[in-house]
């Protein structure tokens, strides 16, 4: 009898520790008015997307479903995971600005669904990487003020250092701020070197016109007295992952694995590298209180991302040039000029 009741203690007392990512029901508030509210439960709606994969707080890869390039559908039944991508780049207004990239401008017709042109489209989902364009797409749907959709993290992170007033972000060092519910916490990519807190504001000084980065979304911190942060990252790992970082009980990030310079490879003999949370963290991008943000310019509607600047579905009266042999819907090959 007393072993059943432990076990049934154990049980209560494991759900409740489970309990603590505020994801499931936040999703349910992308209509907030809360502002840091909407940004959470959309990058919570999309993570819930793709069956929720999470990297731990020791840095290992404990969850993973399904990646960027794959046709499995994502947990809403009806879109494939490669199709999501594409939307985040179309929905962010940055599909656009890519044009230039192969496939690119054939997302503009993959996302209604059509089967036309999706080979060249999902290509380019796996070519190019896609987390600042996640990011864009939170953020523009969320309707944040004061920001500027970029397919490089670089360009919000400058922003928010040298345009302090006009930008919805501040910029603060992470080993000393504290994170909370619609911050962006970032850290630079460059295997090279780390650059920290003051490498990358000497670095934006200088006039260095772009740098790899990568954010993530933090959706909640220490909820529950838990001890840790939830944040959530697009092209980690190929999906839309979740990491968790310890906090202390000031709410501080708690010893962040952070790199300090060239780390050997991740390999059996190197375990200490295999760590997905040991980067170069380098800016908390803290989110303005509501007051601050109301005074800064409304967000605005992107044109790129509009039916009538980007194709959303291939006309009846479509036809091609170069056609796709056993193209699914069939599109007519296009008459000859020269015939008429």
């Amino acid at each position: 009898m007393y072993r059943l009741i432990f076990a049934g203690l154990s049980l209560l007392g494991s759900a409740t520790a489970t309990a603590a990512d505020v994801c499931p029901t936040m999703r349910q508030q992308q209509f907030s008015a809360d502002t840091a509210t909407r940004i959470a439960a959309i990058a919570c709606n999309e993570h819930h997307l793709w069956y929720r994969p999470f990297i731990d707080t020791s840095g290992r890869i404990a969850s993973s479903t399904v990646w960027e390039g794959e046709a499995s559908r994502l947990d809403d039944g009806a879109t494939e995971a490669w199709r999501r991508v594409a939307i985040y780049w179309l929905e962010s207004g940055l599909l656009r600005q890519m044009s230039g990239f192969a496939g690119a401008s054939d997302c503009g017709y993959a996302t209604a669904g059509g089967g036309y042109l999706t080979s060249s489209c999902r290509a380019f989902v796996i070519d190019n990487p896609w987390s600042a364009a996640f990011v864009s797409y939170v953020l523009k749907k969320a309707n944040l003020p004061g920001f500027r959709a970029s397919a490089s993290h670089f360009d919000y992170i400058r922003d928010a250092f040298l345009h302090p007033d006009e930008s919805a972000y501040q910029f603060l060092d992470p080993a000393t701020a504290t994170p909370a519910t619609g911050d962006l916490l970032c850290y630079v990519r460059i295997q090279s070197r780390a650059y920290g807190y003051q490498g990358l504001k000497t670095a934006i000084d200088s006039g260095v016109s772009g740098l790899n980065t990568h954010c993530d979304v933090v959706v909640a911190a220490n909820p529950g007295n838990d001890g840790k942060a939830y944040v959530i990252g697009g092209n980690v790992q190929q999906g839309v992952t979740m990491r968790l970082l310890p906090v202390n009980r000031s709410g501080l990030l708690w010893a962040l694995p952070q790199r300090v310079g060239v780390d050997p490879e991740c390999s059996p003999d190197t375990v200490a590298s295999c760590n997905f949370n040991r980067q170069d963290w380098s800016v908390l991008l803290k989110l303005k209180s509501s007051a601050a943000l109301a005074r800064l310019a409304p967000a605005m509607q992107d044109k790129q991302s509009s039916p009538s600047a980007m194709p959303l579905s291939v006309p009846s009266t479509a036809c091609c040039v170069n056609c796709v042999v056993g193209a699914d819907p069939p599109v007519p090959r296009c008459p000859d000029p020269q015939s008429r």
